[in-house]
């Protein structure tokens, strides 16, 4: 079975599609409920604003399919705008609600001594390195740029965290559900092992 990559308009497919098939995977680039579901695990991207992607969602009915997806077993990543998507609400460009999968808001950065948005290369800091998503890992550098990040309402769901002028949620996870506020596919050894670990949770068959 493939890889469910969704397509609802707003998502950088072909970078993501491109890594999924480059780690021995098949990817499946879908709006089609019947293909989300019953692929072996779903990607959700996401480039552009949160407005507007919510409105893509639901125009299309996949913010019903992503609910669905999250709340049985099949593995289930949030790639950048697609982590915070997850997520109960934003205040981008006013006050949006999200999919509500996991609680929590997304929030600008508040401008401090730092540069908004937020580009370049950041240490991840694993706080639960035994959580799957880091099998044989080691802590380094991924590839951020966004202007909003994500307040977890539950500390659980907070897997790892980057600093830039505070700390910053850079992965989540609960059950089946993770979420990256990076894109994996951009951010060297280190996104695309992590990216290889999540498609191994998938159990899918690797074609090489």
């Amino acid at each position: 079975m493939a890889i469910a990559i969704v397509d609802y308009g707003m998502g950088n497919l072909h970078s993501v599609g491109k890594a999924v098939e480059r780690l021995g995977y098949e990817p499946l680039v879908t709006g089609e409920r019947a293909e989300i579901l019953s692929a072996d695990g779903i990607i959700l991207p996401g480039v552009g604003a949160y407005g507007d992607a919510m409105e893509h969602l639901r125009e299309s009915g996949l913010d019903i399919v992503m609910k669905e997806a999250a709340s049985g077993t099949k593995p289930l990543l949030g790639i950048c705008l697609g982590m915070q998507l997850l997520f109960s609400r934003s205040e981008e460009y006013g006050a949006h609600d999200g999919l509500d999968i996991l609680p929590g808001s997304v929030v600008r950065f508040d401008g401090g001594d730092y540069k908004v948005p937020h580009m370049g290369w950041n240490s991840l800091r694993f706080l639960q390195p035994e959580h799957p998503l880091f099998a044989g890992l080691e802590e380094g550098h991924a590839y951020f740029v966004h202007s909003y990040h994500v307040l977890p309402e539950a500390k659980s769901d907070l897997l790892a965290v980057t600093d830039y002028g505070q700390p910053v949620t850079a992965i989540v996870g609960r059950g089946s559900v993770c979420g990256m506020q990076f894109h994996p596919e951009k951010s060297g050894e280190l996104g695309m092992s992590l990216l290889r670990n999540f498609l191994s949770m998938t159990k899918s068959q690797r074609r090489y």
